[in-house]
């Protein structure tokens, strides 16, 4: 059965009919061309799906478009600054060379953008446990842990 559903994407709003099985990934990707979410697991245990819900990361592969009604969605497209510039974890991600096949990094990237939300530091065992939910197959975390350091800060370990 076809929806109808009201969303906001990336600061635009969609309005779009689907059908009421259809993962948020799908929907997207398939019809309105953010490539950025990946398509890995499709299961929600892998990450590559991210996307913001209303600020909070979340696996798009297991979400139903129905759900994002009235909501706001936002991909790796939708995190450049009004001046243009990448975002804070899109630079840390680059100066830390935290990127190297690139297929995780738009989750790694939009779960980096929650965490830096927070305002809050995060000691490295903290920010390693807040992307266990992301699968990365290339760089062995390191750099990632390093870039998200860069951003959110260290917190004191007291």
């Amino acid at each position: 059965m076809i929806k109808v559903v009201k969303m906001v994407v990336n600061g635009k709003a969609v309005e779009i009919g689907v059908d009421e099985r259809e993962s948020l990934t799908d929907t997207l990707r398939n019809r309105l061309g953010l490539t950025s979410v990946k398509k890995g697991c499709e299961a929600g245990e892998c990450g590559a799906c991210t996307v913001l819900i209303d600020g909070v990361a979340t696996n798009s592969c297991i979400y139903l478009t129905v759900l994002a009604e009235g909501h706001e969605i936002i991909t790796v497209e939708g995190i450049r600054r009004k001046d243009g510039k990448l975002h804070p974890v899109q630079e840390a991600f680059i100066e830390e060379a935290a990127i190297q096949c690139g297929f995780c990094t738009p989750g790694l990237v939009l779960t980096g953008v929650e965490i830096a939300g927070t305002g809050k530091k995060y000691t490295r065992e903290e920010l390693r446990v807040l992307i266990s939910g992301h699968l990365c197959r290339c760089t062995g975390y390191v750099n990632i842990l390093n870039a998200l350091e860069k951003v959110v800060g260290v917190k004191d370990r007291a």
